[in-house]
């Protein structure tokens, strides 16, 4: 089996030994193609560093005019150590350089040749002139340069090196699963993160395609860069990454990226779809990775429709209010629900790409997954973690040992606390260095005893964002800082990865404020380096956001803290920096019970074990996969067996006609008659199941005396020859509920004329079907059944949208624990010296609805476990179902294997 993991940018990429300074200038012509800018070449030879001169502020704040210009990121936050002769200074993710028309800023990677991006106003017409003036004398100098500068690559030497741009946590957490003992073969498909327009069609390509495959397991996906350009820098970056993250898409710029990156998106997922179809053999294995690559499982679905596909979003996933502000929602949702199994971080995206399915595409979203017309999608929540052996033996290195000399004398007696974080407004630095600055003015005889030590990555544009924090660290220097001491240290730069570990060791603690973010594997790397194995025990305290998906898995031993609280966040610090150690040292033991638990080489592997599991059982409940129902298997399981129960829906199933809001004009007289007649063996006992109410049921299987009937979908139930009814729901509960539903119902009716709302004793129908808009009608019912399933979960409620209307009903009370209740009562009546024998040794289970799967399940499950001999589950359905056999007569079929069975008495 070989696994093939999808992800925008492969662990390599290529490196080409050219001359740096005659294609600097090529490159810095090619950045600033409008402007007269002049070029700031950025010297490489060596790494950032935590104690330079010009790195301390105020008065100067620190430019990144020494890390080279990439506008890719590890999309975790995960440091991923590159050894500085490989690559340039590690990022994390964000925004790309937006301020870069195009991609490739490396001088020993290949320039772009894709257009710049669509100005930020689509009605600015004096810049588009300006642009396309400047644009003409741009394309002329890049023509006279493009053969030499061509040229230059198609001979120069190259080699594979590790790319620093990127999911971090993804590779890491391949590299650990293998290292366990992770038996499957894994082929990562991605592209190069670098410009190939200038290879395209030369030799030298094809050799690295060739040496990717046969030497490093990988496959590259080659996109033009105009392809590349509009897909990343422009919709992904532009349009996704702001949307995903509550930010939404509500200016020109916004708006005009969209309408010209679209294409560009599509474009390379179906580039991504057409390598890993050429490639894929049967019993393989596709895991398909983040945001960028929305689209491809249902691309590759449309090729391969028995492939086993999983997708895993590594960022947040917004409320439905949020992602259907896009104009191409539909598509980026159905593109996702072309996998079999879809992956969250934690539950909270879980559940609002659920809701979002079920409000945008009338899916019906069932806690384990959704529930399409033809089959069914697993969603899951697993939080992905850090490599803590990989992260132990990095933490040996002696330049780590040589860093923690430097920085115990230079913090000696100081609390410091750290924060890394991209500069951006998603990561809230603004709030943070605010809430500081109250802080030392609230408590001044902090002072000089404590230092914010936060690393700030640029993302290359000068925006509003940048110019008011840089005011806010000169602001609170000028007024706390002496000669002696400064208590916020700003670097617009990130360290290396020596200086980041020793960083993390000594820190008292770590301040995270991102006001939205998926995970946040640094706090998880700070908890870690926490542990006292290279220096003194810290247990620093873990300042954390609780807009993070981190914060749901340390259980309250953070300091959760929140972003725009900022009076609240400077309590934070002052709790933080004054806690006594055994409060310390518990939080801290706590935190690194999860981090251990939560391991990168656990999400892997867990990933991969789910995957085969649902595969293999969506692949059963197949409608093509699952059976005709055997008349002769059936009378010989039926012959042999002493104690029979048969649990059978009636709309749909023992009835043509059904919906629960119309009469039954006439008494459904064959339907009696079969029923009569398998009566007539002692040995069988028949209950029918319905969603309608109890006094319905009365008058319609009246001639049926001995016939037990489940009312209302399970909340009342009918023994065999009674003639009163159980009521299984709880009055108090469903009376409570019915007052919350009834007012949602009735503000979603009054905008939906024609419309109707049934109120029955445990359940409310909201109905649609005669509306004078039917379109409209849908829409205000999908609307209304999210509502109330996020209003109403506390109150075990859920709403079910059905053909033509939406059924709110109890999540505790259902056919299947009214079927539990049946066996159970049967096993009661039995003797003493039976009671430890099943009740029955015949089972059969027969329906057609949604509703019925559970009680497929329940049946099947008794029969898996041993518990009754002949189980026998049958569906007249037409999607995936949970029953062992299908029935294609219809309500003719149903009728006459009854009568089969009945003559045999």
């Amino acid at each position: 089996m070989t696994v093939f993991i999808a992800s925008l940018f492969l662990p390599k990429t290529v490196q080409f030994d050219v001359p740096v300074t005659n294609h600097r200038s090529a490159w810095s012509e090619k950045k600033y193609p409008f402007s007269t800018k002049p070029a700031k070449p950025s010297p490489l030879e060596q790494p950032p560093s935590l104690f330079q001169p010009t790195n301390i502020t105020p008065p100067e704040t620190p430019t990144d005019e020494k890390k080279r210009d990439n506008p890719f990121a590890n999309e975790d936050g995960l440091r991923v150590h590159i050894p500085l002769s490989e690559s340039s200074t590690d990022s994390i993710d964000g925004p790309a350089d937006r301020s870069s028309p195009t991609w490739g800023g490396r001088p020993d990677q290949p320039m772009s040749r894709a257009n710049s991006p669509p100005p930020p106003s689509i009605v600015d017409k004096g810049r588009l002139l300006q642009q396309a003036i400047g644009r003409q004398s741009f394309l002329k100098t890049r023509a006279a340069r493009s053969g030499s500068h061509d040229r230059v690559f198609e001979s120069a030497n190259w080699r594979i090196v590790n790319a620093d741009q990127g999911n971090g946590g993804l590779r890491n957490a391949a590299l650990a699963a293998a290292r366990e003992g992770f038996t499957g073969d894994y082929i990562w498909v991605g592209t190069l993160g670098m410009p190939i327009d200038a290879l395209q069609g030369t030799q030298q390509l094809q050799d690295i395609e060739d040496k990717l495959a046969t030497e490093h397991d990988m496959l590259a996906v080659l996109p033009s860069d105009k392809d590349f350009n509009g897909h990343y820098l422009h919709y992904c970056k532009q349009i996704l990454w702001p949307v995903f993250h509550y930010q939404l898409p509500d200016n020109p710029k916004s708006k005009a990226y969209e309408d010209h990156s679209w294409k560009y998106y599509v474009n390379v997922n179906q580039a991504f779809a057409d390598k890993i179809v050429k490639n894929w053999k049967r019993g393989d294995t596709i895991w398909v990775h983040d945001y960028h690559l929305l689209l491809l499982p249902a691309m590759i679905r449309k090729k391969l429709p028995d492939a086993k596909i999983g997708f895993f979003l590594h960022v947040a996933f917004p409320s439905s209010e949020i992602f259907r502000c896009l104009a191409t929602r539909k598509d980026l949702l159905e593109g996702m629900l072309g996998a079999n199994l879809i992956g969250f971080q934690i539950h909270e995206y879980t559940r609002h790409f659920l809701q979002t399915c079920s409000r945008l595409l009338n899916a019906e979203a069932t806690p384990d997954g959704l529930q399409l017309e033809d089959r069914f999608v697993d969603v899951f929540n697993l939080p992905i973690g850090i490599d803590p052996v990989s992260l132990d033996q990095h933490r040996q290195e002696p330049k780590v040992q040589e860093w923690l000399e430097v920085l115990r004398k230079k913090f000696q007696g100081k609390k410091v606390i750290v924060a890394r974080d991209k500069l951006d407004h998603v990561r809230g630095i603004k709030q943070k260095l605010q809430a500081f600055e109250i802080f030392l003015t609230q408590h001044p005889e902090w002072r000089t005893k404590m230092v914010l030590f936060q690393v700030a990555l640029s993302s290359g544009e000068k925006s509003e964002l940048d110019k008011t924090v840089s005011d806010i660290v000169t602001r609170v220097n000028s007024s706390h800082a002496n000669l002696a001491h400064q208590p916020l240290v700003y670097l617009k730069q990130d360290i290396d990865y020596a200086q980041y570990l020793a960083l993390m060791s000594i820190a008292d603690g770590l301040m995270i404020t991102s006001q939205r973010e998926g995970m946040n594997l640094t706090s998880h790397e700070f908890v870690f380096c926490q542990d006292g194995k290279i220096c003194e025990k810290k247990h620093g305290v873990l300042l954390l956001s609780e807009f993070t998906g981190t914060s749901s898995l340390f259980g309250g031993n953070e300091l959760s803290i929140n972003p725009w609280d900022y009076r609240a966040c400077a309590d934070a610090i002052m709790k933080a920096v004054t806690m006594n150690e055994e409060e310390k040292e518990a939080r801290w033991t706590k935190l690194s019970e999860a981090v251990k638990r939560h391991t990168g080489a656990h999400w892997f592997t867990e990933l991969m074990t789910r995957l085969d599991r649902v595969y293999e059982e969506q692949q059963r409940r197949d409608q093509t996969s699952v059976p005709r129902l055997s008349l002769h298997h059936l009378v010989q399981q039926y012959s042999r067996s002493q104690r029979r129960l048969f649990i059978l829906d009636f709309e749909g199933t023992l009835v043509s006609w059904g919906p629960v809001n119309q009469i039954i004009p006439v008494s459904p007289q064959r339907t009696l008659d079969v029923l009569n007649d398998l009566l007539i063996d002692e040995r069988n006992t028949i209950y029918v199941m319905s969603g309608r109410r109890p006094e319905e049921l009365d008058r319609l299987f009246r001639r049926v005396p001995n016939l037990g009937l489940i009312a209302e979908n399970g909340c009342f139930l009918k023994d065999c020859g009674s003639s009163t009814w159980t009521e299984m729901a709880d009055p108090e509960q469903i009376r409570t509920w019915k007052e919350q539903v009834r007012g949602i119902l009735t503000y979603y009716l009054e905008r939906t004329p024609g419309a109707e709302i049934e109120d029955r004793r445990c359940s409310l129908i909201f109905h649609y079907k005669s509306a004078e808009d039917y379109e409209s009608a849908m829409r205000q019912a999908n609307d209304c059944a999210s509502h109330i399933n996020d209003a109403c979960e506390e109150q075990r409620v859920h709403a079910i949208p059905l053909d033509g209307c939406v059924l709110v009903e109890p999540i505790d009370w259902t056919k299947s624990t009214a079927a539990q209740k049946i066996f159970d009562d049967l096993r009661t009546k039995m003797g003493p010296d039976e009671q430890h024998e099943s009740p029955v040794d015949f089972l059969m289970v027969v329906g057609d609805g949604r509703d019925d799967e559970k009680v497929f399940r329940w049946a099947n499950t008794l029969g898996k476990e041993g518990v009754v001999k002949e189980v026998v589950t049958v569906t007249l359905g037409t999607r995936n179902t949970e029953a062992t056999a299908t029935l294609t007569q219809g309500v003719s079929g149903v009728l006459l294997a009854l009568q089969k069975l009945a003559s045999m008495a």
